[in-house]
Formats: structure tokens, C-alpha cells, sequence
């Protein structure tokens, strides 16, 4: 039987930054939130190497006195959590105690903070877990930690760490979340020496997520303002028009803390029920208010989960938050015409005054056009002169003839017989050249052949989404979405690695998340063998230069939203021969719609070039592209046979 023995301080050290220190965005989420408990109203974040090799965070908030320096490096030790009522309401952020001694477990920590009753900072070192002397150090008001070499002593947990922009994209996601989550806090993003991120601090959400996200992602985003049964709902959602296909620009906090919450999500969907197309999911960021003693932050070591004491309530609130907003913020564009401007109109000619009136002079017109009258544009009207009568000929008029003048009273001579010339002996040779007898043709073995596929008839199209072709003696009913999709799926495929791209006449801007950037930006070769050309066009934002003929440049920000959203689940492993679900992504965005208006002469090509391709029966969702009924079915339901 094993004994039971307790672990040394430094292995329990370890276990416990396990759970708390994942990446280095995890560090940068537990620095931040101190300091955002501190006050403070800057914060700035440089890293290098993605943060594993240096990562500093300074702030100004109210900074740590000397003698509880080494204590805030000690497990469980806060400032925030004095008995156990105090956890029935927690209103900071960080309460546990467990950030900095678990970051200081698996790095080397540097720290510089000085209090606003204090004349000299402080300066402490820490390396993991052991601690030196402090010391005395010239620094401002607030707080400056440096954490070098993050996992130094734990190389299992380093080996799982990804690439230096995956995990600089990691840190820079956390920071945009507490950017938007505390607008009136401003925060600055220093990687590799460069800033990427700044937003103003002034209290304005629309500006924060226009800095974080940039203008088109804020351009569609309307105001939510709403409070019910103690829930107070503030923020933006999007207006449907603006619609992803993911859930990944959903964010949601209460009282300022980031959450993820099933039940926010469900609410969000649920109000835009009817508003926006399937498969389609609406942007947000939405700050939940309620009081503290409402909602349980301690069931997780991120804290990043929570339990509501009334989950109806809060449901019910995000619901009419959102049903609020649409109706106020989404409502459609009404056309007002305007009357028509009073011209002078000649009397002498009112329809060619009244169209050139509504040829030349609409409703808006140009600035020098104002004060010109329709005469004045036209030219005084001319009176008509008197039509000249026709001479009236004293004999009756005949058609043109060939044939002379005959004088009065003559007749005309009979027309002589025609002259026909009858050939003579002479016209013929003296001897006529025997004609051959023409060989007797070689037997050829008769091929019956098939008869050729009967013509497709197209009768007309159902609902603007099914087309119904008369094929012989069958009736044939195709879904034109499902079968252009499959075409040119197969297109795709066929011409992969030869098909030329097309060249945007201006590269397309798509603003995402950090991760969907990240992600991209990581398989650019792989974009590349489908005719994707993209590049970096600043953090969270790619430029599109070149897509597939079949795509339209309007459709981009979606299909690379699709393609991101693939790439995250864990297609990162995909080899360019492995590019089915891109094809697919593409063919399904470029495909006819269902309900889309469809020229007669385009559903007969289409109708025709589709049933001289036996092979194509099924979508690439495995969706049926067609069926058909034969005459004898049809009159068996009407009961015309038996």
C-alpha cells in the first residue's frame, strides 16, 4: 500500500501554477487584473518572443507598501478577501491570492512599486519561489513587474507552448477583452518594440472596440441599453446585416469581469430570432450589471466561468435588451419623395415640356441648374407652319413601268412569244464516254447506337429555388443552390493548383478576432493552393489581394470569418492535398442562393449543362441535388392507372 507523504513547497508551488499559469496570456490576464483592482488608469503590456522571454506590465494605480511586498508573493496572501462573507460578494476581480506566488513559481519576477505615501519605491526579486532581499529603487507612483523566462524550471510545460506570434496573438486577444471590458482604463500594446494596440481610456465603448476590432467592425454596431429585475444590460450588438458565421465576436462581463456564458449566448440567439439568416450568429459586447451577491465567480481556476443565482432573469434581460435594440436601432430606411419643383410648362407643347422635364431636370439637381425654367432650356416653342398640299394629278396615278408612252386611243401590241432556243446534234460530243459502274460497297456491321438523352424541357422554377425540367418521361426537380454548389465544388477540385486567381482592384480589409487572424496568417500557403492571397495588414486585420473567379469581393469577409473558424477547430494539421472543406467553404459562399432571382435563359443553361453530368447527384453536405418522378407514378396518384 503506498504511503502518504505531503509534498515539498516547492512541488505544491508548481501543481498550483499549473492551474492558474497556462501561456503567457495567462500571466498577462492575472497582472492585469491587480492592477485594474489597484486603480489603475494606464496599463501598459510589452512583450518579447511572445511574452515567454520577457513580458513587463506597468500601471498607475495605488502600488504596493514595502512591508507587504514579499507578502503579495505568498500563496493565498490578498488584499481583497478578509472573511468568508466576504465571498458571498466579491466585487474585485483577483480574491484568491494565487496569481503572483504561481507566476513566480515558473519564472523569474522583477518588481517595482512604490505607494502615493511613500517618497522611495521598492524593488523585489523572486525566482522560482525563492526570494531575495528588497532593496530601494526610483520608480513612479504604481506598480512595474518584469517576468522573464516563463517556465524556465518546468520544461514539460514549456515544450507545449506554441510559436511566438500564436502566443503573441494569445496575449493581445486578453488584452483586447480587458480594453473592451474597462473602456475607461486606457491599454497599450508593446510587441517586439512596436505598438499594436492603444485605446483612449476616456470612458467611450464605441472608441475602445473601434480601436480594438477597427471601423468596419464598429460601424455595425448598434447602442443596447435595458434593465430588468436588477439586471442592467449596457453595450453593443450588431445589426443583422453584419452577422458572422461563428459565435467568435461574442463577448459578454459582468460587473467588468470577462465570462463565458451558455445562457448569454442562448439569450443573444434567441433575440434575434426571425432577424437574421440561419447559420448566421450576431457580434456583441454587452457589460452585465447585478449585484455581486448574484452571481458566483469562485467555480473556476480562470475565473472565467460563473453561476447566477437567477439565471431567468439574466436570460430574460440579454432577451428584451437585444428585442429593444432592434426595433430601435435597426429599423429600415424609409424613401420620402420629394414634390416636384413648379416649372413653367408652354401650352403649345405639354408632352415633350413635361419629358424633358423628367429627362433633364430630377429632383436633385445640380446648383446651376436651380432657377432654369423648362422654356428657358428648350427655346421659345415654334408655331407650325401650314402643311403644303400634295398636287392633285389630273390622271390616275401608275406604278413605274418600263414599257413607253402609248398616244391617246392606242392599243398596246400583243407581247411577242417568248424565244426559246432547242439544241442540235452539234451541241452534244460525237461520243459519249462510257459511265463506270460503281464498285459494290464493303458490307459495314450496323452499331446501334443509344439513343440520345431526350431533350430537358424546363417548365418554370418553384419558389425561386426549385427549377422543374420535363426530361422525356420523367419530371425532374432540381435544387439550384445544392447542385451549383456541388459544380463547382467539382470545378474547384479539378483545377486545384491551376486555376488563376483573380486579382482584386482593391485589397478587401477583414477585421477579426485575434485568434481567426492568427490562425490565417499562420496557413497562408495553404490559402494560397485554394487562390487565396492574403498578408498581414496590421493586428486583427488581414488584406485580401486575390480570390478564387467564382467568389465576390462582398462575400470575403465572410468566407475568410468560415475559413478561420475551420482552421481554430483543428484543422491545423491539413495538408494542401487536404483541401475539401476550403472548396467547400468557397462553393457553398459562391453558390446561387435559394430565393435569389434567376433569369429564365440562365435556368435553362444551367438545367441542361446539369443533367449531362450524371456523376453530380449530391452536394458536398451530402444533400440531394435532384429528384426525379416518371409519368406512370404521377398518373398513379392521380389515379389515371393502376
Amino acid at each position: 500500500m503506498p504511503k502518504i507523504q505531503i509534498l515539498s513547497k516547492a512541488v505544491a508551488e508548481l501543481i498550483a501554477a499549473g492551474e492558474v499559469v497556462e501561456r503567457p496570456a495567462s500571466v498577462v490576464k492575472e497582472l492585469a487584473e491587480n492592477a485594474m483592482d489597484a486603480g489603475a488608469k494606464n496599463i501598459t503590456i510589452e512583450i518579447q518572443n511572445g511574452g515567454a522571454r520577457m513580458l513587463r506590465l506597468t500601471d498607475d494605480g495605488c502600488g504596493i507598501a514595502r512591508e507587504d511586498v514579499q507578502n503579495a508573493f505568498l500563496s493565498h496572501a490578498t488584499s481583497k478577501v478578509f472573511s468568508a462573507e466576504d465571498l458571498n460578494e466579491i466585487r474585485s476581480l483577483g480574491f484568491r491570492g494565487e496569481a503572483l506566488p504561481s507566476v513566480a513559481a515558473v519564472s523569474r519576477v522583477e518588481i517595482l512599486t512604490r505607494s502615493r505615501e511613500e517618497e522611495v519605491g521598492t524593488r523585489f526579486e523572486i525566482a522560482g519561489g525563492e526570494a531575495s532581499e528588497t532593496d530601494d529603487a526610483g520608480c513612479p507612483v504604481g506598480t512595474t513587474i518584469v517576468v522573464r523566462d516563463l517556465f524556465f524550471n518546468t520544461p514539460a510545460r514549456m515544450k507545449f507552448l506554441k510559436k511566438d506570434v500564436s502566443e503573441a496573438n494569445a496575449v493581445a486577444a486578453v488584452v483586447d477583452r480587458l480594453a473592451l471590458s474597462n473602456p475607461h482604463i486606457s491599454f497599450r500594446l508593446i510587441r517586439e518594440g512596436k505598438q499594436t494596440l492603444f485605446t483612449p481610456g476616456f470612458g467611450d465603448l464605441l472608441e475602445t472596440a473601434r480601436a480594438v476590432f477597427g471601423k468596419e467592425f464598429a460601424q455595425g454596431l448598434m447602442p443596447v441599453s435595458y434593465e430588468m429585475d436588477g439586471v442592467k444590460v449596457e453595450g453593443f450588438t450588431s445589426r443583422p446585416a453584419a452577422a458572422r458565421p461563428n459565435r467568435n465576436m461574442q463577448f459578454f462581463f459582468v460587473n467588468g469581469r470577462l465570462i463565458k456564458t451558455a445562457t448569454g449566448s442562448a439569450a443573444l440567439s434567441e433575440g434575434y430570432k426571425n432577424a437574421i439568416m440561419a447559420g448566421k450568429f450576431p457580434s456583441c459586447i454587452l457589460s452585465l450589471t447585478l449585484h455581486p451577491s448574484q452571481v458566483d465567480v469562485n467555480v473556476h481556476p480562470a475565473k472565467i466561468e460563473v453561476r447566477f443565482a437567477q439565471e431567468r432573469s439574466v436570460f430574460s434581460a440579454i432577451y428584451f435588451a437585444v428585442k429593444s435594440a432592434l426595433s430601435e436601432g435597426d429599423s429600415p430606411a424609409q424613401f420620402r419623395a420629394k414634390p416636384p419643383a413648379a416649372n413653367v410648362v408652354p401650352a403649345a407643347d405639354t408632352a415633350s415640356a413635361a419629358m424633358a422635364k423628367q429627362m433633364y431636370f430630377p429632383e436633385k439637381k445640380p446648383d446651376f441648374w436651380k432657377n432654369v425654367s423648362v422654356t428657358e432650356f428648350l427655346g421659345e416653342p415654334k408655331t407650325a407652319e401650314p402643311p403644303v398640299p400634295a398636287p392633285v394629278p389630273s390622271e390616275p396615278l401608275r406604278f413605274c413601268s418600263s414599257e413607253p408612252e402609248l398616244p391617246a386611243g392606242a392599243e398596246p401590241s400583243p407581247l411577242p412569244p417568248p424565244k426559246t432556243e432547242v439544241p442540235t446534234e452539234a451541241d452534244f460530243p460525237a461520243e459519249a464516254e462510257p459511265i463506270a459502274e460503281a464498285e459494290p460497297a464493303a458490307e459495314v456491321p450496323i452499331v446501334q447506337e443509344e439513343p440520345p438523352a431526350p431533350e430537358p424541357l424546363l417548365l418554370g422554377e418553384a419558389f425561386r429555388s426549385y427549377l422543374i425540367v420535363q426530361q422525356g418521361e420523367e419530371l425532374v426537380f432540381i435544387d439550384k443552390h445544392a447542385a451549383h454548389e456541388r459544380m463547382l465544388y467539382e470545378q474547384l477540385k479539378e483545377s486545384a493548383g491551376e486555376r488563376s486567381a483573380q486579382q482584386l482592384l482593391q485589397p478587401v480589409i477583414v477585421s477579426l478576432s485575434k485568434e481567426e487572424y492568427a490562425a490565417l496568417l499562420e496557413h497562408t500557403q495553404l490559402l494560397e493552393q485554394a487562390g487565396f492571397a492574403v498578408a498581414d495588414f496590421g493586428p486583427g486585420s488581414i488584406a485580401v489581394y486575390s480570390c478564387p473567379m467564382e467568389l465576390a469581393a462582398h462575400e470575403l469577409p465572410q468566407v475568410m470569418a468560415e475559413l478561420a473558424e475551420q482552421l481554430l477547430r483543428g484543422s491545423r494539421e491539413l495538408q494542401p492535398e487536404k483541401l475539401d472543406w476550403i472548396y467547400h467553404s468557397v462553393a457553398c459562399r459562391a453558390a446561387v442562393k435559394a430565393g435569389d432571382f434567376t433569369p429564365r435563359c440562365e435556368q435553362e443553361h444551367f438545367a441542361k449543362k446539369l443533367l449531362a453530368l450524371p456523376d453530380i447527384r449530391y452536394c458536398p453536405h451530402g444533400r440531394p441535388v435532384l429528384f426525379r418522378i416518371t409519368r406512370r407514378e404521377l398518373e398513379k396518384s392521380f389515379g389515371r392507372i393502376q
